[in-house]
């Protein structure tokens, strides 16, 4: 699943869209732990926000027979001007 974010007010006001992807570590109890920059979007205001904003994201943990376990995770951040 894509996530869309709103785009930061400057990011917008320069034309400023694209996708971020983040390694994400998440842990047994579905808190992100540790995130990572993965692909820049190739604005660093759009990786910013993306990074923020995971690191308040909860996931439900990878579980091995019925066990949850920590995992990494590639997640896409979409920022879009949602333009035609």
């Amino acid at each position: 699943m894509r996530r869309r974010r709103p785009t930061p007010p400057l990011s917008r006001t320069r034309g400023e869209e694209g996708e971020v992807l983040l390694r994400v570590l998440v842990g047994v109890d579905g808190r992100t732990t540790q995130v990572r920059l993965h692909r820049s979007s190739g604005h660093a205001r759009l990786d910013r926000s993306a990074l923020n904003a995971v690191q308040r994201w909860r996931f439900r943990p990878a579980r091995v027979d019925g066990v949850p376990r920590e995992a990494w995770i590639v997640i896409p951040v979409n920022f879009s001007l949602g333009r035609g």
